[in-house]
């Protein structure tokens, strides 16, 4: 893809299913809102999450939602609807989901939160394929409640763009010409105080389009509007041995199916086990 190509030009905006009612009062007193991105098909996933660390939505300060965009097969998109009647739980974009559609996925999250839940403390941007340790990730907010404008997860510092075109991670000169990423947090998980989503939306919108959401959302977007990214441990972004203290201590792990999400949250959940936080 060119890099004159502007996002706004491949971007549909408005969600045909928004669920609202994740956000009631526009967030108003809500603390943590956390957003799964999910692909239509992977109801397991969801309802793995729906059944461990998702369970914490039911609290009146944190809400969890999944975010899809639309299918091609129109089964999926039936049985999706479904779900959504269901649970009320899935906000849907106006557009195709695919890999090189997810920077359009992450716009458009922000959009939703821009439109419905603008007065929520902080956003987690995550994937169905992640643990979430919900109450570590509380205490991180507690932590942080006076930040402004900032990003915090796994940071990544000067990544050279992969030029080989055989990689899921490539890059064309065309696409972006420096020879270093801005910095950027990897995009497992993220979290966002929410003074960043409108400045970060609205940008983004104006910029040229790189499927990488992470390094476009994180990265470049963030660096033209002056949101600082920092590094914090407790974003793990990646598989890592499940023993109690590991799954105690971090934020987010990464690359978990959907029978680990039962074993992991039993591990959170195990007051047996000490570790020094």
């Amino acid at each position: 893809m060119a890099s004159d190509v502007i996002t706004s030009s491949l971007y549909a905006t408005g969600h045909d299913i928004p669920a609202a009612d994740l956000c009631p009062d526009a967030g108003s007193g809500m603390r943590l809102l956390i957003l799964v991105t999910s692909a239509p098909k992977n109801k397991d996933a969801r309802m793995a999450i729906r059944q461990t660390w998702g369970n914490f939505g039911a609290r009146r300060d944190v809400s969890v939602g999944y975010f899809v965009a639309t299918s091609a097969d129109l089964e999926t998109q039936r049985l999706l609807e479904s779900e959504s009647a269901l649970y009320g739980d899935i906000i849907r974009a106006n557009f195709l989901d695919s890999y090189l559609n997810l920077t359009l996925k992450t716009t458009s999250m922000l959009e939703w939160v821009d439109t419905y839940c603008p007065k929520v403390r902080f956003i987690l941007k995550t994937d169905d394929d992640m643990f979430i340790n919900v109450p570590r990730l509380l205490t991180f907010t507690e932590e942080h409640l006076g930040e402004k404008r900032t990003i915090y997860g796994r940071l990544a510092e000067r990544w050279i763009p992969i030029r080989d075109s055989r990689s899921k991670y490539y890059v064309s000169a065309k696409q972006y010409n420096d020879s270093v990423f801005p910095d950027f947090t990897t995009g497992p998980a993220y979290l966002l105080t929410s003074d960043t989503v409108h400045d970060l939306y609205e940008t983004s919108l104006n910029k040229s389009y790189l499927p990488l959401e992470d390094v476009f959302i994180t990265g470049l977007v963030a660096q033209d509007v002056k949101i600082r990214r920092v590094h914090a441990q407790e974003f793990l972004n990646q598989r890592i041995p499940f023993n109690g203290c590991n799954v105690q201590k971090g934020i987010s792990i990464h690359r978990i199916n959907f029978p680990e999400q039962f074993d992991l949250w039993k591990r959170l959940l195990d007051g047996r086990i000490i570790c020094n936080v």
